[in-house]
């Protein structure tokens, strides 16, 4: 590629859809950029995209054909980004960034969803080599153009060179109200406001957290899934009437991005038919593992976050297509009674506060989570700060973390966020209406894991007393696994010696 020799600020490999929107992002915040991927067509479409947006006299997009020449277009030390699939591409471009000649003081930013432990390692291996840092990203290829919410994490040092490149890139937040300060054009910076870019902690553990932003993601949709799925095959709602009370209720408390475009979705009408685009929709989803990951550390960390699991679950289940066809010949569910108008508007009340109500929990859960991972890794991670970052540019992005951002910051030690008064004062005075849209649910025999277990867990977290004593007992009668006893000192382990006539209690360890 034949371009004037111009120093750039940043290198950047892979120009997919969130790679491309980065880079255009980048440009209009003034950093000029050496732009590379393995197909030439995608560099020529950033440069060209670059062209037609760009307001000032130069070029602010250079193409690359090799990492050699990525290199040399390169103010030193060199920084360069990364958007590339998670996984075996991320060592591919390390590697080739290797042989292409990178010095150890050179910065290389991981931004694709990669596994914390894979990011932790993949440090680890290139240290010699280079500085790794990671930067979870969310938000979309929108979010990508106009303003991201960042996860950084990694070397302090590495940050301090990048910190000034994501505050500017990234969504901001108008700090007294908590709400985004809106970026929708080319060429629009915004300086203003509080930056959704906030450095997390050591390797790993800002894709941990964006990690669990997707888990708490799942169950975010999951909920409204269900309240769409109740109030249609329910209540005998079309998607359009539906669409006028998710919409209501995106002016109040549930204010928020998910709930903003399930209004977009269920409004929009089939380009080629006509018809409602989401009756049209195979109700099979698909799912890309940053939930599955969520749920699989919940239970190694042991913090119950039974509603993410749930929503990974109810995707499962969904793919199960020809098996449901066939159970629905032959599972007989319930005849509900015909409800009046009014008791219908009741219902649409009661599932109001039961969508808030799980979703307060689907949180709790998730940061809870987050706080005994970095406990067990050694991270100290500002909550006060992540759900800062989440008040825009990210897929969770809603007006309700403000409150969260409050809790945080009234008590840092929170050990759930169920146990801020401001949030146990918003439970207690919604939960009647939230278990009787849960029966409802039930009595209409429309599945709603996400709104019941979320119910489950706050009556098990409420709950001084659980039947895990039974449960022990039953576990000492077959496996000798012993129990403590409430009536002697703590840690004292006991054991029934059932296979004996006299079964005496005796005391182990």
């Amino acid at each position: 590629m034949t371009q004037d020799k111009v120093l750039c600020d940043i290198g950047f490999i892979g120009l997919g859809v969130m790679g491309k929107n980065l880079v255009l992002n980048l440009a209009d915040n003034g950093f000029n950029i050496a732009a590379f991927d393995l197909c030439d067509e995608k560099v020529q479409g950033v440069i060209e995209q670059d062209r037609l947006e760009n307001t000032t006299a130069s070029p602010r997009v250079y193409g690359c054909s090799s990492y050699t020449e990525l290199l040399s277009q390169l103010k030193a030390p060199h920084l360069i980004v990364l958007s590339v699939p998670a996984g075996a591409p991320v060592d591919q471009v390390c590697e080739n960034l290797i042989g292409a000649g990178i010095q150890p003081d050179d910065i290389v930013i991981d931004t694709g969803n990669s596994l914390w432990v894979d990011t932790v390692a993949r440090e680890n291996k290139y240290k010699s080599n280079f500085l790794l840092f990671s930067s979870a990203v969310s938000g979309g290829e929108v979010g990508a153009r106009f303003g991201p919410s960042l996860m950084p994490s990694g070397s302090p040092y590495a940050w301090t060179r990048v910190k000034p490149i994501w505050e500017a890139i990234s969504a901001k937040v108008d700090p007294q109200t908590g709400k985004p300060i809106e970026r929708n054009q080319p060429g629009q910076v915004i300086t203003e406001g509080e930056p959704c870019a906030a450095y997390i902690g050591p390797a790993g553990a800002g894709h941990y957290v964006k990690m669990v932003h997707n888990g708490i993601e799942y169950a975010d949709m999951q909920i409204i899934c269900e309240a769409f799925h109740i109030l249609n095959a329910g209540l005998g709602l079309n998607a359009t009437e539906i669409a006028d009370i998710f919409e209501q209720w995106n002016n109040g408390l549930l204010d928020s991005y998910l709930m903003e475009i399930s209004v977009e979705v269920l409004r929009h009408k089939s380009s080629d038919t006509g018809t409602t685009l989401v009756d049209l929709i195979l109700d099979k989803a698909g799912q890309k593992g940053t939930g599955l990951w969520t749920a699989m550390s919940s239970l190694e960390v042991g913090c119950p976050a039974p509603t993410i699991a749930q929503a990974v679950y109810a995707r499962s289940i969904s793919s199960f297509k020809e098996l449901r066809t066939q159970a629905a010949t032959i599972l007989v569910g319930p005849n509900p009674a015909e409800l009046s108008a009014q008791e219908k508007q009741d219902y649409i009340e009661q599932l109001h506060d039961a969508i808030y109500c799980a979703k307060m929990c689907a949180y709790a859960q998730g940061f809870q989570l987050m706080k005994l991972a970095a406990k067990e890794h050694g991270w100290t991670l500002n909550f006060a700060n992540i759900a800062k970052i989440w008040r825009a540019g990210c897929i969770i992005r809603a007006t309700f973390l403000q409150s969260i951002t409050q809790a945080y910051e009234r008590n840092s030690d929170l050990d759930n966020l169920l146990l801020d008064d401001f949030f146990a004062k918003q439970l207690s005075e919604r939960q009647l209406n939230w278990r009787k849209a849960v029966c409802g649910a039930t009595m209409f025999g429309i599945p709603s894991g996400a709104l019941s277990s979320a119910l489950s867990y706050y009556d098990s977290i409420r709950s001084e007393t659980l039947p895990a004593n039974l449960l022990q007992g039953q576990r000492d009668f077959f496996g000798a696994h012993t129990f403590e006893r409430v009536d002697k000192a703590d840690g004292k382990k006991y054991h029934v010696q059932w296979s004996t006539t006299e079964r005496k209690t005796v005391v182990i360890g």
